[in-house]
């Protein structure tokens, strides 16, 4: 009896010493970025789409001009600050602006390529009508004769076979809406052009 009540004793006595069980302690992670495992980078800032376009003519600040993808035409020119002759109605300011375009704005009564704000002709472009010619259009040299369609106005539309009054204008109506014509095969989106017309146009047309 008495061997059995100092076993008991020492078992109490060893639980005291040994204390309560510690609970257990929770798994604490160091801080992204903070050392040990690193987290997660934060993704690179995406850089918005930007074009290139040519202002001159009347403008301060005649050049190539790097703006956003979905620039206008009025964008570009007041980066280029127009001078106070700067004919503005004459240009289209509304218009969508694609890479590479070339915008010329005129001075006022000053009548002459690009000024519709569409993408300029280069050498090869078709020079704007003389008063009194009638819409009959001296080709520039090296043009071929061919007719801007992304620039051309009504009256040089219509020196094209089989563009009258009526589709000359659905052409600048549609360019006006959508933009320049990116490639000469696009002028089938205009209503009342198809395959048959195209074919009759596509020798005597350019976009440049």
């Amino acid at each position: 009896m008495v061997l059995a009540l100092v076993f008991a004793g020492g078992v109490k006595y060893a639980a005291w010493r040994a204390g309560p069980e510690p609970a257990a302690s929770p798994l604490v992670l160091p801080p992204a970025g903070a050392g040990g495992a690193p987290g997660p980078e934060a993704g690179a800032a995406v850089k918005a789409p930007e074009i290139y376009v040519h202002v001159s003519g009347a403008v301060a600040g005649p050049g190539v001009y790097n703006l956003a993808a979905r620039a206008r035409v009025v964008d570009a020119v007041e980066a280029a600050s127009p001078l106070p002759e700067a004919d503005l109605q004459a240009l289209n300011l509304a218009a969508p602006l694609v890479d590479g375009q070339k915008i010329v704005v005129p001075k006022v009564g000053e009548v002459g390529p690009g000024s519709t704000g569409l993408p300029g002709p280069g050498p090869g472009g078709v020079m704007a009508p003389a008063p009194g010619s009638g819409g009959n259009l001296p080709a520039a040299p090296g043009s071929g004769g061919q007719v801007n369609v992304n620039t051309a106005s009504q009256a040089e539309l219509e020196t094209l076979p089989g563009i009258g009054p009526a589709l000359s204008q659905r052409i600048i109506d549609y360019r006006t809406r959508n933009g320049p014509f990116r490639a000469p095969e696009d002028l089938k989106n205009v209503s009342g052009i198809g395959d048959k017309r195209f074919e009759q146009l596509k020798d005597l047309i350019t976009i440049y």
